[in-house]
Order: C-alpha cells, then sequence, then structure tokens
C-alpha cells in the first residue's frame, strides 16, 4: 500500500520549479548537441599534410578529446533524462519530497539542483 505524501510544494511552487527545469532542460540539450558534434567530428580541416612530424601527437590527442567530449555527454544525457523525471514528479505531485525522509526538500536546493530526490539531511545520511 502506497504512503500518500502529506506535505508538498503548492501547485504555484511546483509551476516555478517547472519552469527552471524546462530552461535547464532546454540549456543542458543545446550543450549535448554541441559534445555529440564535437565527438563525431572528424573533420581535420584540410592540415593533414602540413604538419607530418606531428601527426601521431594529433592522433592521440584527437582520440582523448573525443573520449572526453564522449563521456561529457553520456553525462550530459543522464542529467537531462533526471530533469525529465523531475518533471514527471512535479505532475505527479510528488517532487520535492524527499525519497528517504518523506520531508520537503529545501526549495534554495531544489533551485540550485532541481533534479535532487534526497534532503541535505538524508544526502549526510548516506556518507
Amino acid at each position: 500500500m502506497a504512503t500518500e505524501v502529506k506535505e508538498r510544494y503548492s501547485d504555484k511552487d511546483l509551476e516555478e520549479f517547472k519552469k527552471v527545469i524546462q530552461e535547464k532542460i532546454a540549456k543542458a540539450t543545446e550543450q549535448l548537441e554541441l559534445y555529440k558534434s564535437a565527438y563525431m567530428n572528424d573533420s581535420t580541416n584540410g592540415t593533414d599534410d602540413t604538419s607530418p612530424t606531428f601527426k601521431a601527437f594529433d592522433e592521440g590527442s584527437e582520440v582523448m578529446s573525443k573520449e572526453a567530449n564522449s563521456q561529457l555527454a553520456i553525462r550530459q544525457e543522464k542529467f537531462i533524462r533526471d530533469l525529465k523525471n523531475a518533471l514527471i514528479r512535479i505532475e505527479n505531485k510528488t517532487y520535492g519530497v524527499c525519497r528517504v525522509t518523506g520531508k520537503l526538500i529545501k526549495k534554495e536546493r531544489l533551485m540550485l539542483v532541481p533534479h535532487a530526490t534526497l534532503s541535505i539531511e538524508a544526502k549526510n545520511m548516506q556518507k
């Protein structure tokens, strides 16, 4: 039997959080596209034959750069997924409720980390 949330944010607060989250999703999606284009772009700008001495260094650097951008893209995709899950919690009116303590997560924390599902108290208990 599911326990009903007794304490929750008002519809007005939830609407405010929703706007913040939607803005973050838009920015994160733009950033994700940049990461993806950076690691998918194998253009060398036509400089292949201008510096053959440094070609080995360039290739190593290019591989590392692609790996770093790939990792950034993966993290960004997770961030977007977490934000979208937060939107679902807003629709369900369970947003901002700590999944461990059942208490409301402070508004200041949610404004900074809108996808948070743990209060500071619960986060500290994990350590």
